[in-house]
């Protein structure tokens, strides 16, 4: 349980804790990194096009045109695409591998996909650490609204 001191001292430099976190999450990995397939090019435009073209029809069908709805194609295509990263999420989500079964099929005896994914781990936790440091000026103004406001709050009053 932390005491007053602990909250009274500054935070350690996060650029010494990318290292430790990066390792923390390769050591993780036999139980919680997996690889899914992801459609990519083509694949994608067409499963869009079929829901464009289904979604088109039922609408018709249904009496709602472009000629009756002149944007309806921007939810023909905003829901084409929710259709296909439905049906590409869910193939993707039933076939996933573990690390260990990658180091197999690809002959990694020694680790080496381990490494490199520790290599981005840690490059991108210190992107993403850089990335926020170089916001904090703008912090302030933008973490306004999650102020207590000011006086006494509705209910607490006595």
């Amino acid at each position: 349980m932390p005491n007053n001191k602990d909250s009274r001292a500054p935070p350690p430099p996060m650029s010494g804790l990318s290292d430790g976190i990066a390792g923390d999450l390769v050591r993780l990995m036999p139980r919680d990194l997996v690889f899914v397939m992801r459609f990519m090019g083509e694949s994608q435009f067409r499963l869009q096009s079929h829901f464009q073209d289904f979604i088109r029809a039922e609408l018709a069908a249904a009496g709602v045109t472009a000629e009756t709805h002149p944007m309806i194609h921007l939810f023909i295509e905003s829901h084409a695409i929710l259709l296909r990263d439905f049906v590409f999420s869910g193939v993707s989500l039933s076939r996933q591998f573990r690390v260990e079964e990658i180091e197999r099929l690809i002959g990694d005896t020694t680790a080496m996909t381990r490494v490199d994914i520790w290599d981005q781990l840690k490059s991108h936790i210190e992107t993403a650490e850089k990335q926020f440091r170089s916001q904090t000026g703008t912090l302030p103004k933008l973490l306004a609204a999650f102020e207590k406001p000011p006086g006494p709050l509705a209910g607490n009053e006595k």
